[in-house]
Order: structure tokens, then sequence, then C-alpha cells
């Protein structure tokens, strides 16, 4: 069987070329250690690209900075609508740059371009999308309950959904 290798276009080698560095609490951080792998085609066993390697620090560290985002960050404040409609422009962005998804996606993986194309960034659209329209129907209930001990008063219970993350 032979496989046909894809010719990244100019964007995406030149991508594929820079230094990359990790993401931790919105911004572009080297690993602590110091440390790079090689990201490998899986087609071609070709190095595409290095990475860096984050340890236990760097998990720690993208942990307090989820938390704190989490419980200072804009995300928590937004109304459901919001965030759905936040969710839904990611959507429309990723659609809009499917053949680059497409590229990195097949050079990352090994597979063909055709099935990047037609099915993996189309379904994470897809994906993006439910979620968005998911985030304004998600509800609580409201429970009428008795309280043994207080005949005649009136209670209820209630359950509220919040969003972590």
């Amino acid at each position: 069987m032979t496989v046909t290798m894809i010719e990244p276009s100019r964007e995406i080698q030149s991508f594929l070329n820079q230094k990359h560095k990790l993401l931790i609490g919105g911004k572009r951080v080297d690993a602590i250690n110091g440390e790079i792998f090689e990201v490998q085609n899986p087609a071609n066993n070709s190095v595409i690209a290095y990475a860096p390697k984050g340890g236990k620090e760097d998990i720690n560290r993208a942990v307090q900075a989820a938390r704190d985002a989490f419980e200072n960050g804009p995300w928590g404040k937004f109304t459901v609508s919001e965030r759905g409609k936040l969710l839904w422009k990611l959507a429309d962005l990723i659609e809009t740059l499917t053949e680059e998804f497409a590229q990195l996606e097949t050079l990352d993986n090994g597979k063909p371009l055709t099935i990047s194309r037609a099915a993996d960034i189309p379904l994470t659209v897809d994906h993006f999308r439910y979620y968005a329209g998911l985030a304004t129907k998600i509800h609580g209930e409201t429970l009428d309950i008795s309280v043994p001990y207080a005949p005649g008063a009136s209670f209820f219970d209630f359950t509220l959904r919040e969003p972590i993350g």
C-alpha cells in the first residue's frame, strides 16, 4: 500500500517551524524543565514540529491558572446566552479555517486529508455548535417538599447547575 503524503501550505509550514510554547493562564510560556519533544507524523515518522514537554510543575501552574480563571475570570460572569454565542463564534472560526485544521490533523495523526476535511473538522464544528445551543438549555429543578416536623409549612428544594470551566 502506498501512502500519499500531503504538502502543507506555506502558512501551516510556517506555524510548524515556529517555537511552540505551553498556553497557561492565557500566556505562552516555556516548560519549567526546559524540555522539548519531537512531534512526528505517524504516517512516515518524519518530525513535523517540536513542542515543550510540560512536567508536574507545569501541570500544577495550569491547574492553578484554571482555578483562578474559574473563580475570577470573565467566563463565570457571562450569561448562558453569552457563553453560547462565544462557543458558536468559535465554531464559525474553526469552520473558516477548515483547510488549515485539516492539514494539521492529517500531519499530526497520519490520516488521509480527505477524512480530516470531510469528517474530523466538520464534526468538531458540529460539536461546538451543539454545546453552544445546550448552554441555554440547562435548567435547575424546583421541587415541592414536605417536612414532617413542620405541618402546614411551605418549603421547596431547587437544583442550580453552574458551569465549571
